[in-house]
């Protein structure tokens, strides 16, 4: 009896031990994959056709998440710090240099992406505001 209950002790103490690596936490609300469904004077249909969207699923570091983003030529990398009350801030877009024949949406998005200032999610939606009133909204990716 009293090796069973050490042997039991023991795989409890082990799977303790096991849980209690470092796993990574994971905000699923906004770590996702997102596609742009509105923005300026883009068309929905000019949004799809793109591939326009954002990835934020890599982990959260110092607060910070590195994410990245296509909007139908290059590939664009940001980081990002999503706050509690609602503020973001978008810091180091850059992209590949890629020239392509149709770059007013990568152009507008560049521009625009930076100056964000607040966040929402709501449902699967996210929606990134400035404050001047411009905003971009987006649909989660895994969202059916």
């Amino acid at each position: 009896m009293k090796k069973i209950f050490i042997l039991l002790l023991a795989i409890l103490f082990l799977g303790i031990i096991l849980n209690c690596s470092s796993a990574q936490i994971k905000n699923k609300h906004i770590q996702r994959e997102w596609m742009l469904v509105s923005f300026g004077s883009f068309s929905k249909d000019q949004l799809i056709k793109n591939r326009a969207g954002i990835n934020l699923t890599a982990k959260i570091e110092n607060g910070k998440i590195r994410g990245g983003a296509f909007m139908g030529c290059n590939k664009m990398f940001f980081n990002s710090e999503f706050k509690n009350n609602g503020k973001v801030k978008i810091t180091g877009v850059g992209s590949t240099l890629m020239a392509c024949e149709d770059m007013n949406l990568e152009t507008s998005f560049t521009k625009s992406f930076e100056m964000m200032t607040k966040y929402s999610v709501e449902g699967h939606f996210l929606t990134l505001s400035d404050n001047k009133g411009n905003s971009m909204k987006f649909v989660a990716s895994d969202w059916d």
